[in-house]
């Protein structure tokens, strides 16, 4: 069975890419990240995405972004902003350069082991406007992977980064979801860590907008009167 690393931070898209790498016929290994971000919510479900979806294996890589911050998702001195979702400038959620890492993680990870699939949930459709999200920089880092591996130079065994969902709107994302039965209920999208999902905060308003226009109910409950 051919082998898949999947990045895999247990948010909407992330936890989609997974399925559908399954869904494929992908023996699926499951990568996360305690990079120093706000809260860890995600990180236990993206644990448990990876057992639901039959993962091979599930490995957190500790790492600490926070020591540099620079984002309101690793800096908690810069307040996550409540705004709508047309951007005139990047929003301060955006972590620098963190897909550039997961995926020389993801690269690591997958020689290692004999991967020649990487898959990464990003969008340049319904997104933040982060330049890490476009595809220009998925080519980028691909070439600059099979640059740098002795599985590509030397054994021509190159690595594909997929990318599914670039092109794709969040809507048609979790129409997908669907028929592949991910449960979105154990998935979570909100950058703070309350106790329920803020509803207010961009990834918040992006998720709930998606849903709403794909003709189904979030099944996961927000805070005050946003859902």
């Amino acid at each position: 069975m051919k082998k898949a690393v999947v990045l895999l931070s247990g948010g909407l898209d992330s936890t989609t890419a997974l399925y559908l790498a399954k869904s494929q016929g992908y023996e699926v290994y499951a990568l996360s990240f305690n990079y120093g971000q706000r809260h860890k919510k995600e990180i236990e479900c993206a644990r448990n995405a990876a057992k639901s979806a039959g993962a091979a294996n599930f490995i957190l890589v500790n790492t600490n972004m926070d020591a540099w911050g620079g984002s309101a998702l690793t800096d908690k001195n810069i307040n996550v902003p409540e705004s709508n979702t047309n951007y005139e400038k990047i929003p301060v959620t955006y972590v620098p350069a963190r897909n550039m890492i997961f995926l020389s993680y993801a690269a690591s990870y997958a020689e290692a082991i004999g991967a020649q699939d990487i898959f990464i949930g990003v969008s340049e459709v319904d997104y933040s406007g982060y330049v890490d999200c476009r595809h220009e920089f998925i080519d980028s880092m691909e070439k600059t992977i099979n640059l740098g591996t002795v599985c590509a130079v030397e054994d021509g065994k190159k690595i594909k980064i997929h990318a599914p969902f670039i092109n794709m709107a969040k809507t048609e994302e979790i129409k997908l979801g669907m028929k592949l039965h991910v449960d979105y209920g154990k998935t979570w999208t909100c950058y703070k860590g309350g106790e329920l999902p803020c509803g207010v905060c961009d990834s918040c308003k992006l998720r709930l907008k998606a849903f709403k226009e794909a003709g189904y109910v979030d099944p996961l409950k927000y805070e005050g009167e946003n859902k």
